[in-house]
């Protein structure tokens, strides 16, 4: 028997990578998109589960996945590879297409990706227009983002290994109901959520997508690459909905009194047991040993949510 062990350097990376927004903004801003298209198929091929459950990807050993999707009587899993950067569709049937990964736009990757599906037989038709972004431009029109530097896709793919890992056993922890440890392609950011058992409010007012999502009371905690206004990465945690009383209590010294919890990564990665339960530091059931590191990661500063409930 021949086995054959092809290796990448990829290994000498830290699990804690620096990653400052500023240093590839341009490429995150392209890789959503892109993440966007692929997610979008994945909600069109996938029944609802609560609270949208079926729309997230999800970390896999060279990137993020949707994991096997059905259409009609084959399976087909559309995987960002990471390592070899390539988009890749597998089809059950033992048909696979690649899109690499590389500076362009994204109406040409979106092209490149129908292209390759419907080369496998998979007609699939998804709504282009981005979501939970300001000023979102269709698919098949966008040339304005077309940046991608593949040290920092790496990069961004390690801190994702890095912090699924210490979610997964946070999540293992909680015996109630909680939420897979899953990757929202439209925030971009990776969550997991726990769910007191309770029905939240009526949110008579929101929009059906935010009204299914927040159905139940919730405590959500994830990390995410810091677009939008703050501009810079977080680990983050928030409750849904707010607690009263919470909007004067204090997440961490001296981070803006909220509902919602950013936290700064330096603290962060120093997480310590705390008796407040709300706003203790993310993941603060005794991690001090999972996420200690030294030296910096994701750039120093406060952190900010990645969805607003």
């Amino acid at each position: 028997m021949l086995i054959c062990v092809i290796g990448v350097n990829l290994w000498r990376m830290s699990y804690w990578p620096s990653l400052p927004l500023e240093e590839w903004q341009d490429t995150c801003a392209t890789l959503h998109m892109w993440s966007q298209i692929v997610g979008k198929v994945r909600l069109e091929q996938t029944p609802l589960v609560n609270h949208w459950w079926n729309v997230p990807l999800y970390v896999s050993a060279r990137g993020l996945t949707t994991t096997a999707m059905p259409y009609e009587e084959r399976f087909f899993e559309m995987e960002f590879d990471f390592i070899d950067h390539n988009l890749v569709i597998k089809c059950s049937d033992g048909t696979t297409a690649l899109v690499p990964l590389a500076p362009k736009s994204v109406a040409k990757f979106y092209q490149e990706t129908m292209a390759a599906m419907a080369q496998l037989g998979l007609q699939v038709r998804i709504w282009k227009t981005p979501v939970e972004i300001p000023d979102p431009i269709p698919f098949d029109q966008d040339e304005q983002h077309a940046s991608y530097d593949r040290e920092y896709v790496e990069r961004f793919w390690h801190v994702l290994r890095s912090s699924e890992k210490v979610m997964q056993e946070f999540r293992s922890r909680f015996i109630g109901k909680c939420s897979p440890v899953h990757f929202f392609w439209g925030s971009f950011d990776l969550a997991v959520t726990r769910f007191s058992g309770r029905a939240a409010p009526a949110r008579p007012d929101a929009d059906p997508i935010t009204r299914e999502a927040y159905s139940h009371e919730v405590i959500s905690h994830g990390w995410w690459p810091g677009q939008g206004p703050v501009g810079k990465a977080a680990f983050y945690s928030y409750t849904a909905p707010a607690p009263e009383g919470t909007a004067s209590r204090r997440a961490d010294a001296p981070q803006p009194a909220s509902h919602m919890a950013p936290m700064p990564m330096a603290r962060t990665l120093q997480a310590r047991r705390s008796s407040d339960r709300l706003y203790s530091p993310v993941f603060s059931e005794g991690y001090s040993d999972t996420l200690t590191t030294k030296g910096n990661c994701c750039g120093e500063a406060s952190l900010s949510p990645a969805r607003q409930a």
